[in-house]
């Protein structure tokens, strides 16, 4: 594999380091700040709102000038949203609080093209599925510093806790900044894609495809109850009487469930296909809602999470590489800002209910909740032909 792809894999461990520590603390920076269960969760909400906004220009504006560039301008804004966060924690304001989660959730959606980066600096497409794996394995990493940083960081500001937290966002960022500066991405192509004669379809003609619209909707509902699930576990949690240290550990073998299968399910991917590994992360999914009715002692709370971070490893990684198989290069932004726009409107959606609901209706019926949309996912994929998959 060309260097760069362990660059963006190790860009890609940072990222989701500063994510896992905002997702340890910002439900519950949001209890300190108000008392309104629907606005806890309020920062996550921002962070994904964020993200949201940024996806579509980014894809859009990175096939125009290029990664390089489109990468620069998202680190800045998340070193920008780390001060500002750490701003209305200090001020005790949910709002400039929010304001900067907002900031670095676009940070996050610029980010998010890290994997679409790997596909442009593989030789052939027969690399594409482990292309991804090896950017998402960054995770790894990730899962051992994101949730110990949130633990460290609270003795390094004494009179509130989780403001150390954002002095080691701010350094993830730059630290971050300078790499993706250093690191040798290929030019962009625009110019080329102008020359070629392909002609990009619309989105109405792109949706027509029924592989697009199941990669789509498997991957959004993937990722979305994953979110909903690990916002609403500190809160849970927290509730239950376990100890922050829990409630960290329980996230961080989480996340190990969320990257460490990267290590193989490109391979996995190479030989069963993106539609069966897709299948067995639905699968997956519905194990974890199943574990979590059984009850909420810590064991419980820790295999349930595993469950849910194995299971959106294989719904989000099978549903990025199929996704791959629906485009033309001319169209490439176009389906990648769309994929963005659609999976992470679904993860705000999941992290701004989880604190009402965890509120309303507690744990177990969470859970329940999940299983019906694991399902339609499961259809969606089953009902796409073998066909239409082998013969691309």
């Amino acid at each position: 594999m060309p260097i760069t792809i362990w660059g963006l894999s190790l860009a890609q461990a940072l990222l989701v380091t500063g994510n896992i520590l905002l997702v340890s603390i910002s439900s519950l920076i949001g209890q300190q700040l108000t008392d309104e269960p629907l606005l806890m969760t309020a920062p996550v909400a921002a962070q994904f709102i964020g993200l949201i906004l940024s996806t579509m220009p980014a894809a859009h504006l990175m096939q125009k000038f290029g990664r390089k560039k489109g990468f620069v301008v998202g680190n800045v804004i998340g070193v920008c949203g780390a001060l500002v966060a750490m701003q209305g924690l200090l001020m005790h304001s949910l709002a400039i609080f929010a304001l900067g989660t907002f900031l670095t959730g676009m940070a996050i959606g610029t980010s998010q093209q890290y994997r679409f980066a790997a596909l442009d600096e593989c030789a052939s497409p027969e690399m594409h599925s482990r292309a991804i794996s090896l950017v998402m394995i960054g995770g790894v990493l990730a899962a051992f510093l994101g949730p110990n940083l949130a633990v460290w960081s609270r003795v390094w500001y004494a009179e509130n806790p989780f403001v150390g937290a954002f002095f080691g966002l701010f350094a993830i960022y730059v630290i971050a900044l300078i790499l993706i500066i250093i690191l040798p991405l290929k030019k962009h192509e625009h110019k080329v894609q102008q020359q070629s004669n392909q002609q990009p379809r619309s989105y109405s003609e792109l949706l027509k495809q029924p592989v697009l619209l199941a990669a789509l909707i498997s991957g959004a509902i993937g990722y979305g109850l994953m979110v909903f699930l690990m916002t609403a576990t500190p809160i849970s949690m927290q509730k239950d009487g376990f100890e922050f240290s829990e409630i960290a550990t329980v996230i961080q073998w989480h996340v190990l469930g969320m990257f460490v299968p990267s290590f193989f399910t490109g391979h996995l991917i190479r030989w069963a296909g993106a539609r069966s590994i897709i299948l067995l992360g639905c699968v997956l999914l519905i194990s974890s809602a199943l574990v979590g009715l059984l009850g909420t002692s810590f064991v419980y709370y820790f295999v349930a999470l595993m469950f849910l971070g194995v299971g959106w490893n294989f719904t989000f990684i099978g549903a990025t590489s199929l996704l791959t198989l629906t485009y033309q290069p001319s169209e490439k932004g176009k389906v990648q800002g769309l994929n963005e726009f659609i999976v992470f409107s679904a993860s705000a959606v999941g992290s701004f209910m989880a604190g009402s609901l965890i509120g309303m209706l507690g744990w177990s019926w969470s859970n329940l909740l999940s299983i019906p949309l694991s399902l339609i996912a499961l259809v969606l994929i089953l009902r796409i032909p073998l066909k239409a998959v082998q013969a691309r």
